[in-house]
């Protein structure tokens, strides 16, 4: 007997939806309806990685400088020459630490376990989960950070500039068969943020939505551009112009990867703007008909919080 499967995979191919996009359904309609009932799951990340992203994809073999550039700002990740630059998910393990690191007010965080912080994003558990998220982390505690501002006076320029790593002493743990109950003997995990980095959570938290960082863990680029856009129309004071393209515009400052044509560009910022549309239907983000420019309006991404 034929299963009902194979019948409309031949028949009906239209009508088959997967597991990923019904959990990808799911996501959109729990980040919805948790914000129009004010109910957002609260993270932060900081600012360094929302005005300027890691990489979305891996770098080349060997490329360990990663530099964007965001106005008067600049940053500059350098890579581990072992572990390499952190890319592509690895920029869920800032967000998951600022988190922590403001919750529990203090430099050094502690969680019960590795699966944590798959479940806040949404990730399966098993033994390849739990060795990406250890690369992860060596790619982060391996980067070094310069990120720099440049302002001009009349009479002077201005310059600051601070060189840091993400954490100055991590101890992590997992289970390796998958059974994540803590044991008294193997204890929490503990995380010591850099000072550096642990000022420039605590001095300029940027809010972001949890559950929409969730739903959008699988497509980096499309979550750089919620948070940059949550962060920017948030501080708009009326209509704003981004070029998409040149030495100060859209692709100079987030971690997206280099596209020979820009229509092929355009094309794929098209695509992270539906995704974003889905997590925020009312962020008025829009590319300008002439393609050049990503507009935008003031606007609230997270309801009722503050920016830092």
């Amino acid at each position: 007997m034929q299963r009902a499967g194979d019948i409309l995979q031949r028949g009906f191919p239209e009508l088959l939806v997967s597991k990923h996009r019904l959990g990808q359904a799911e996501s959109v309609k729990m980040v919805r309806m948790k914000r129009e009932t004010r109910c957002q799951t609260l993270g932060y990340a900081s600012r360094p990685f929302v005005l300027c992203g890691l990489p979305v994809k891996r770098p080349p073999v060997g490329t360990l400088i990663h530099e964007r550039r965001n106005g008067r700002f600049l940053l500059q990740v350098t890579g581990h020459p072992n572990y390499g630059l952190p890319w592509g998910q690895d920029r869920l393990v800032p967000i998951f630490l600022a988190t922590l690191a403001t919750r529990q007010q203090s430099a050094t965080v502690k969680f019960p376990s590795a699966a944590e912080m798959l479940d806040t994003f949404g990730i399966g558990q098993g033994g390849t989960q739990y060795r990406r998220l250890v690369a992860a982390f060596e790619r982060i505690f391996g980067a070094t950070i310069f990120f720099g501002t440049d302002s001009q006076a009349e009479t002077a320029a201005v310059f600051q500039q601070v060189r840091f790593s993400f954490m100055s002493e991590a101890r992590l743990w997992y289970w390796r068969n998958g059974d994540q109950q803590a044991l008294p003997e193997v204890g929490e995990n503990v995380v010591v943020l850099s000072p550096e980095f642990y000022q420039e959570i605590t001095t300029h938290p940027i809010p972001t939505d949890l559950q929409a960082a969730r739903a959008l863990s699988g497509s980096p680029a499309a979550l750089d551009l919620y948070n940059w856009l949550s962060y920017r129309c948030h501080l708009a004071k009326g209509e704003e112009r981004m070029p998409i393209f040149g030495p100060f515009g859209l692709t100079a400052q987030l971690g997206m990867a280099e596209y020979a044509r820009p229509r092929k560009f355009r094309e794929r910022l098209e695509q992270w703007l539906e995704l974003v549309n889905l997590m925020w239907p009312e962020c008025p983000a829009r590319i300008s008909g002439d393609g050049k420019w990503l507009v935008f309006m003031p606007a609230s991404a997270i309801l009722g919080r503050m920016y830092i």
